[in-house]
């Protein structure tokens, strides 16, 4: 009596999709909250290189130049949140010793003014008396399902780039 129940296989691809699909969903799930956690990433990138390329495009800026320069790096981010955004403009020139020495160092966002002596300039960046500019940017990304990647990452990009219309790049401001 149960045999032809055995036999019966009308309904084995729905149970194997049932099978299936959760792990099908989740895997979908994860790669799209992989691709945006890397499509931050990049904006980060991209941040950080637009910012300090168009302040080494100066020979001077002042408050009111910096402030515009943030909100280009806000508009990059978009549509990410931009709160989570921190981004640091820094002049940076060696002294006569060839140590790297801060001039000037501005924030938008939640990290801080550098001052003194600096670390972490690549070795032969300057010579004694030469200038650049470092731009740093920080974000922080949650993703939206957090399933995949519960916790927030915190991305960090740091360039550093020439003056082009002078030796250094002036602070005009307050």
């Amino acid at each position: 009596m149960l045999t032809p129940l055995f036999k019966d296989r009308r309904g084995a691809a729905a149970v194997e999709f049932a099978f299936i699909a959760p792990l099908m969903i989740l895997l979908y799930g994860g790669l799209s909250e992989l691709a945006q956690g890397m499509i931050a990433d990049r904006r980060a990138a991209h941040v950080a290189s637009t910012v300090g390329d168009l302040v080494a495009q100066e020979s001077q800026i002042d408050a009111a130049g910096m402030i515009d320069v943030f909100k280009v790096g806000q508009a990059i981010m978009a549509p990410f949140p931009t709160g989570p955004l921190s981004m640091r403009i820094t002049s940076v020139k060696a002294n006569a010793a060839a140590q790297p020495q801060v001039v000037w160092s501005k924030v938008s966002g939640g990290l801080t003014a550098l001052s003194g002596a600096v670390t972490g300039v690549p070795a032969g960046l300057l010579a004694a008396n030469e200038s650049t500019i470092q731009a740093e940017v920080s974000y922080t990304y949650t993703s939206t399902l957090q399933k995949s990647l519960p916790s927030p990452l915190i991305f960090t990009q740091k360039y550093f780039l020439k003056p082009r219309k002078g030796t250094e790049v002036v602070w005009s401001g307050p």
